[in-house]
């Protein structure tokens, strides 16, 4: 299991669009993808792989995530997916 928190930059935060490229992204890899959110209450986890998941986790601008890659390609899932968020997520 690796890992990596990620601030995340798009000024409307994870809509419909950045979400599907995050999640298109997270179907190339065998490994398990989740992303998890810290709030002063709670911690919410959602899964990469499903948009409906990520939208659900109501990530906005300036949010701290973390991206938790578990399984086979591990290492290489992480890279692509820290990388996707730090571009930007196509915006």
């Amino acid at each position: 299991m690796v890992s990596r928190e990620v601030s995340i930059k798009n000024p409307t935060g994870l809509h419909l669009r950045p979400a599907g490229l995050f999640c298109r992204t997270a179907m190339q890899f065998v490994c398990k993808i989740t992303i998890e959110k810290k709030n002063k209450n709670e911690n919410i986890i959602a899964n990469a792989k499903s948009v409906l998941s990520v939208l659900g986790s109501c990530i906005k601008c300036g949010d701290k995530i973390n991206i938790i890659c578990e399984g086979e390609d591990e290492e290489i899932a992480l890279k692509e997916m820290v990388q996707i968020v730090e571009d930007g997520l196509g915006e």
